[in-house]
């Protein structure tokens, strides 16, 4: 049974094709430069095998549909297709970015689901439009597949009043939804479940704190298997400092920044999501790079190294103590959680006296797919766990569907 998994962006497209009988992926890629022109589309088939092979082709794509349909007929291709029609999908799993209050859970679209996409845009002014022309364009070119719609705030949804609210006046919630939503929700739901597996317990008993640390940067806490807290808010700038965005900051910074600077709202929305974190600290946004430049004495690589990792250790501490003390596994995924060992180790330092202890030899060695890297003495199990939105989402799309 295949499954097409779908995140458009406003002027690009990733997609994945699984087979979801063995969860498989078929073939995967990324169509970008929509609608500017000449556009690029990476179309890999079996990326996961050692039969990797990988077609660029470069078209003019006005919109997502002539994307689309470069993609169908790579998919279809006679000599290097991985379907003989596109008849075979089953169905279609997009990534949308925001329900608001309104979805909670992985949907199937209909006329109602796609009117509360619309009238999320105001929440997700840069992507909710962008999913809901990925769903249209879905329904033209596939006409009669089934198309579900899996939220990156459906987590978050899960957090008790007390975690989401922010300490405004009341009536911003009531009038603005302003409130916190918590986001990338799709991996850490999958870590969540895929932690318990690990485990060997049932997912309603974990409690867990997962990691997810990429270039867009997030915490959650898991209490009795769903979200109790997570680090991103309203918008995914909160929490972390991350690759380009500064993170939790104080709030007067903004206005007063303004006011010195002559910035628009959009001026300082560009500056804290495009132009901060690691990017405006030290200049670079790749660990690695980050890395290097320590290496050579970089005194504002260090500065953001340090800053990056007191604010993991920051949020997990508070996530330690509302789970009481009582936490089964700490978790790294995504890009840096996943492959940087000099900041799993950092983040873990001084932890003894909680009586968490990695392996150093364990943490520094490269190594495939979900693994423990603490002691065996280690009261908290410290894990790395490697994170599949896609096969969520294919997995959350047929669960919707009955499959």
């Amino acid at each position: 049974m295949k499954v097409l998994v779908i995140n458009a962006g406003s002027s690009s497209c990733k997609y994945q094709l699984l087979e979801m009988d063995n969860e498989s992926v078929l073939a995967s890629g990324l169509a970008e430069r929509i609608g500017q022109g000449m556009g690029c589309l990476t179309h890999k088939i079996a990326p996961d095998t050692d039969k990797a092979e990988k077609i660029v082709k470069e078209a003019a794509f006005p919109t997502h549909v002539e994307a689309m349909e470069l993609v169908i007929s790579l998919l279809t291709d006679p000599e290097k297709g991985v379907i003989k029609d596109k008849s075979e999908i089953f169905a279609i799993g997009h990534r949308v970015l925001h329900g608001g209050e309104d979805i909670t859970r992985t949907v199937k679209v209909d006329d109602n689901v796609k009117k509360i996409i619309r009238d999320n845009f105001l929440l997700g002014p840069l992507h909710n439009p962008a999913n809901l022309m990925g769903i249209e364009v879905a329904e033209k070119l596939f006409p009669g597949v089934p198309n579900v719609a899996v939220f990156d705030t459906e987590f978050g949804m899960g957090m008790p009043k007390e975690a989401y609210m922010y300490g405004l006046p009341y009536e911003l919630y009531e009038e603005l939804k302003i409130r916190r939503y918590g986001f990338h929700g799709t991996s850490h739901k999958y870590i969540a479940k895929k932690t318990a597996e690990y485990l060997g317990k049932p997912q309603s008993e974990l409690r867990s704190i997962t990691m997810h640390l990429g270039n867009g940067s997030s915490m959650s806490c898991v209490k009795n298997g769903v979200c109790f807290d997570t680090s991103m808010g309203l918008t995914p700038l909160e929490g972390l400092i991350m690759g380009t965005r500064c993170g939790s900051i104080d709030p007067a910074i903004v206005p007063f920044v303004m006011e010195k600077k002559g910035l628009t709202p959009a001026e300082a929305d560009t500056l804290m999501n495009k132009k901060s974190g690691l990017l405006g600290l030290c200049g670079f946004t790749d660990m690695r790079d980050v890395h290097a430049e320590v290496e050579k004495g970089n005194e504002r690589a260090v500065l953001a190294l340090k800053m990056l990792v007191r604010s993991i250790k920051k949020t997990l501490g508070a996530y330690y103590f509302l789970l009481d003390g009582q936490v089964d596994a700490m978790v790294f995924t995504a890009g840096i959680g996943e492959n940087d060992d000099i900041v799993r180790e950092q983040v873990c330092a001084g932890l003894e006296h909680l009586g968490i202890f990695i392996d150093k030899e364990e943490n520094s060695t490269r190594k495939p797919g979900a693994r423990t890297i603490s002691t065996p003495d280690s009261k908290v199990k410290v894990l790395i766990i490697p994170t599949n939105e896609e096969l969520q989402i294919a997995q959350a799309t047929l669960e919707v569907l009955g499959k």
